[in-house]
Formats: C-alpha cells, sequence, structure tokens
C-alpha cells in the first residue's frame, strides 16, 4: 500500500491575516487560492515539499454543521482548543525568533521537554495552536 498525507485542513477566520502568517512569516508558498460565495480556501505548503499541503478554509463552510456547532467552533478557535498542527525545523532558535519578530502570539518560548523534544508554542491568527519541533 502507498498512502502519504496530501493535504490537512486548518480553519482561518481571516484569509488575509493567515496567508500574510503562513506565507511571510513561516516562509510556506500558495499552491492555490480559491474563492467561492466570498470565502476562501488557501493551500499552502513548504517550498521543498510539494506533495504536502495546508489547506486554510472557512470553517462556517463545512457541510452539515449546524449553526449552535459553528458557534462552538469559533469559541474552541477564540481559546486555541480547535486545531492544532505539528510543524518541524532544524533550527528551532531561529525560527522562534522569526516567528516572535512578526508579533504572533506565543504560547511557549523553545523548552527542553520532558518527552524527549524541544519545541515551541505558538498560535496563527485564527487561534490555532502550532506546535514547532526541532528535529535533531
Amino acid at each position: 500500500m502507498d498512502i502519504s498525507i496530501h493535504a490537512s485542513f486548518l480553519p482561518q477566520t481571516d484569509p488575509e491575516a493567515s496567508l500574510a502568517f503562513y506565507r511571510d512569516t513561516l516562509g510556506f508558498e500558495v499552491r492555490k487560492d480559491v474563492g467561492y460565495n466570498g470565502l476562501r480556501w488557501i493551500t499552502m505548503g513548504p517550498p521543498d515539499q510539494p506533495g504536502t499541503s495546508i489547506v486554510l478554509y472557512p470553517p462556517a463552510a463545512s457541510p452539515g454543521v449546524n449553526d449552535d456547532e459553528k458557534r462552538t467552533i469559533a469559541e474552541m478557535m477564540a481559546k486555541g482548543t480547535y486545531a492544532i498542527m505539528l510543524l518541524a525545523t532544524k533550527d528551532l532558535d531561529a525560527a522562534f525568533e522569526r516567528i516572535q519578530a512578526s508579533g504572533a502570539e506565543i504560547v511557549e518560548e523553545p523548552t527542553d521537554q520532558p518527552y524527549g523534544v524541544r519545541d515551541c508554542a505558538i498560535r496563527d491568527p485564527a487561534g490555532n495552536l502550532l506546535r514547532v519541533q526541532e528535529q535533531r
């Protein structure tokens, strides 16, 4: 069997802010930017990983989600408890410095974790929690 991760979805509430964060702060490239009915889906990823993408999507467009669930999703996103993504870098200190200089919300500075990794935690403009691990 030959299965790989092609794309994962991460909610966004402000496409311009998310685009700027993932492109300008994290260095991802824009692969697609699709608008439909006033909403935007932005597909991005690391330039050296063309087969792996993140789709920044408007959670309000999710089919089958009722208004109460949409409110719950919005509340969870605001708290940073709805979506989490784990990223990796070879130089955590340099990555953290760039992220911090961008004004991104810092949740945890680079730390040697008791479970054997060194990482930091930040939030993207939609409130999604991103952990950035150092590759050793």
